[in-house]
C-alpha cells in the first residue's frame, strides 16, 4: 500500500476520542479535524471493552464514506487479551486505518495486516522494543505512518523529561529518519497533556513540524486549530515557495539564483511539497 495515496497520509491532526463516548464521535469528526482516533485503549477501562467495541459497531452505520476514511481505530495492544476481538471488528466493519499501540515488531504488524488486508497501518512506537524494531516494524506491510507515544516511551525508558522533552530529541530524530527511509508517510508525533496551555500546545506542534513530523496527535478538540495552524506554512512560507517554482519553471529545470541563493532540485521539491500541504500545488 503506498503511503502517499492514502487519504490520511498527509492529514496534520489526529483526535482521540474514547470508544465509550459515541456522543461524542459526530462531535469529533465536525471539530476540523483531519482524523479522528476511536480508542480502545488508554481511554477505555478494562470492564468497558465489549462497551466500547459494540458503541463503534453500532455508530459505524451513520457515517458517510467521507467520515469512515477519516476515522482510525485504537486497538489495545497486542500483548492484551483484548487484541484480538479489536481485529475481529475492525474487520468486521472494514476499517480504513487501524493505530497499533506498542508496537513492537514487524510479525505483529504482518500479523495483522494478514487479518485486515484492505486496512491501511499505523504502528505506534512507545517503548524501547519498538524502537530497537523501529526499521524493521516502518517497512512492515500496510504501514503509511509511525506514531510516536511519547508519555509511554518516557515511562518505559524510566526517564523524567523537562517540558520541551529533550530527552527524547533522539528518538524522534530516530522515528522521523525510519520513515524517511522506509519511504511512507512523515510519522505523527506523540500528545500534549496540556488542553489550555496555548504556548505548549504551539510549541511542541512547531517543534514537531521543524524535526520532520508531519501531523501530531491531540487529545482535546481546543488543540486541533493551534495544531493545525502550527503545520500549515507559513504567508512568508508560502511567497517564498512560489518564488522558487517560478524561478524553476524560467529556467526550464537548471540551477538558478534566487535572493541570493542557488535553487536546486531539493529546494524546488521542498517549495512543492510546501505549497501540497497548503493545497496549493
Amino acid at each position: 500500500m503506498s503511503s502517499v495515496d492514502h487519504t490520511l497520509a498527509l492529514s496534520s491532526h489526529f483526535l482521540f476520542v474514547p470508544g465509550t463516548r459515541p456522543e461524542r464521535f459526530q462531535k469529533a469528526l465536525d471539530s476540523g479535524s483531519d482524523a479522528v482516533i476511536l480508542d480502545l485503549e488508554d481511554a477505555v477501562p478494562e470492564e468497558d471493552k465489549d462497551l466500547a467495541r459494540n458503541a463503534i459497531r453500532s455508530a459505524w452505520p451513520s457515517f458517510t464514506k467521507e467520515q469512515k476514511d477519516r476515522l482510525v481505530i485504537r486497538s489495545n495492544s497486542p500483548g492484551s487479551k483484548f487484541y484480538s476481538a479489536d481485529l475481529i471488528m475492525a474487520k468486521e466493519l472494514d476499517i480504513t486505518c487501524i493505530l497499533i499501540p506498542k508496537s513492537e515488531s514487524p510479525d505483529q504488524i504482518n500479523g495483522a495486516a494478514l487479518v485486515l488486508p484492505n486496512t491501511a497501518i499505523i504502528p505506534m512506537i512507545e517503548t524501547a522494543l519498538g524502537l530497537d524494531h523501529l526499521r524493521e516494524i516502518a517497512n512492515s506491510n500496510q504501514v503509511i505512518r509511525l506514531a510516536l507515544g511519547n508519555i509511554d516511551l518516557q515511562v518505559d525508558l524510566g526517564m523524567t523529561c523537562n517540558a520541551d522533552e529533550t530527552e527524547l530529541q533522539t528518538a524522534r530524530f530516530q522515528i522521523v529518519l525510519a520513515s524517511r527511509l522506509a519511504a511512507i508517510a512523515s510519522p505523527i508525533d506523540g500528545v500534549t497533556p496540556s488542553t489550555d496551555n496555548i504556548e505548549q500546545i504551539t510549541h511542541d506542534a512547531q517543534r514537531a513540524k521543524r524535526m520532520g513530523f508531519g501531523a501530531k496527535l491531540c487529545i482535546h478538540p481546543k488543540q486541533v486549530a493551534l495544531v493545525q495552524a502550527a503545520f500549515m506554512p507559513s504567508q512568508e512560507e508560502l511567497a517564498w515557495a512560489k518564488r522558487v517554482i517560478e524561478a524553476d519553471k524560467a529556467s526550464k529545470g537548471g540551477a538558478v539564483k534566487l535572493d541570493g541563493r542557488m535553487i536546486d532540485r531539493p529546494v524546488v521539491l521542498l517549495a512543492q511539497r510546501t505549497l501540497a500541504l497548503a493545497g496549493k500545488y
